[in-house]
């Protein structure tokens, strides 16, 4: 029987790691290794299985056709591998070894210096990876195997997964100070003036949440979307261009502390967004995820 070579799990991270980048030596960055080492071993696994996955330019990084499909496929395979380990790991002690774990913008500055020291106290052994992203692009990590599991605010759709609701939170107006009267415990959506209103560009689900608990569609019409993160939104009302909405966890973290912006509840059907801890589906670590679910979940309570 001839003898079978088969390609290396390093070879098809080199794939992988360059699709990402674009480009070899941001490539060989993510992968810890010089440029050199990836180029010879993506050149070993086009010898070995016979055919060219990359043109290579001077300026240009092109897969071709049958690299694309190969790169899909190395894509699942490194997620079964990273599997095997979880197995491993999930039948040692709860919450150690490494976790990499995806979070909205919108959530990260706000609940995670809360719930960081709790996790190094309790679970020592735990080496937490963390990556900001959009939801979009954290659940695209998250089925593409570059995150474990996904901090995010729900509703949103993020395919085949496993999700654990862990608190209310709860969205508030802010504007300048004075702009509504002392007597306003809240502000119903029918007071907001759809063209002062911002909202964090397209990207964020935050946006979507807001639109929907106003229930007016006529705020996505005239509405500014151009903030980029909830800081530079209030910095916007700080400075008297309009109003925003804000979560109620980043009013708890300080958000609007040494402004002259204010905040009141939402009055609407929804005014809140729910926030969740998703996996994939099948996941060995199921354990050690709801695990996770309940220590941020009394994170979220103990505010």
């Amino acid at each position: 029987m001839a003898q079978t070579y088969l390609p290396t799990l390093k070879q098809l991270q080199y794939l992988v790691a360059l699709k990402d980048h674009g480009h070899f030596g941001r490539a060989a960055e993510a992968c810890f290794v010089t440029q050199s080492t990836l180029s010879a071993g993506l050149r070993e696994l086009e010898t070995l299985i016979g055919v060219v996955l990359v043109e290579r330019t001077r300026r240009v990084v092109r897969f071709t056709p049958l690299g694309e499909q190969i790169v899909d496929k190395a894509r699942r395979i490194l997620r079964e591998a990273d599997e095997l380990a979880d197995l491993a790991r999930a039948a040692g002690r709860p919450l150690s070894g490494e976790m990499r774990m995806s979070v909205i913008p919108t959530i990260a500055p706000f609940l995670l210096p809360r719930i960081l020291p709790r996790l190094r106290r309790d679970y020592p052994d735990l080496k937490l990876f963390l990556r900001e992203e959009p939801s979009g692009a954290a659940c695209e990590s998250l089925h593409t195997g570059r995150a474990d599991c996904v901090l995010l605010a729900l509703p949103y759709a993020c395919g085949e997964v496993e999700t654990v609701p862990l608190f209310e939170d709860r969205l508030f107006v802010a504007f300048p100070e004075g702009e509504y009267g002392a007597d306003h415990a809240s502000v119903t959506a029918g007071e907001i003036d759809e063209t002062r209103l911002l909202l964090l560009e397209d990207g964020h689900c935050l946006k979507d949440h807001a639109l929907a608990a106003c229930n007016r569609p006529e705020l996505r019409a005239e509405a500014t979307m151009l903030g980029t993160s909830l800081h530079t939104m209030v910095q916007m009302v700080d400075n008297g261009l309009g109003v925003t909405m804000l979560p109620e966890m980043a009013l708890e973290a300080g958000i609007l502390h040494h402004t002259h912006v204010s905040a009141r509840p939402l009055s609407a059907d929804n005014p809140s967004r729910r926030i969740a801890l998703v996996w994939r589906k099948a996941s060995p670590r199921e354990r050690d995820f709801r695990l996770l679910a309940e220590v941020l979940a009394q994170a979220g309570r103990s505010a």
